[in-house]
């Protein structure tokens, strides 16, 4: 079965960081190019970073841009996003996807919750 699952969301203090997983199975990531999304309540989903399938970064929000970070473990099949210098703001549930490019995504996680509050 082809799936993304994320993991790694939870409670973090205002300017904590957290590391959140996207974990591919039945499939092999590092072919795709892979965007994380998030989706505050009430609000529309976002997207807020892309990266190629060649690690080259090809979007990044002006909200996270300096703090979050993609990254992948081919040998692990999984990538990650780090979320540094966290604001409350960011409090969201937050998504990852693979496509073949950043407009086109063939599969989706879950998602997995951020909350950023003291």
């Amino acid at each position: 079965q082809e799936q993304l699952v994320e993991s790694g969301g939870g409670l973090v203090q205002p300017g904590g960081s957290l590391r959140l997983s996207c974990a591919a199975s039945g499939f092999t990531l590092d072919y795709y190019y892979i965007g994380w999304f998030r989706q505050a309540p009430g609000k529309e989903r976002e997207g807020i970073l892309c990266i190629s399938s060649s690690d080259v970064s090809t979007y990044i929000a002006d909200s996270v841009r300096g703090r979050f970070t993609i990254s992948r473990d081919n040998a692990q099949n999984t990538a990650y996003l780090q979320l540094n210098s966290l604001k409350p703001e960011d409090t969201a549930v937050y998504f990852c996807a693979a496509g073949p490019g950043c407009l086109e995504f063939d599969y989706w996680g879950q998602g997995t919750q951020v909350t950023v509050s003291s």
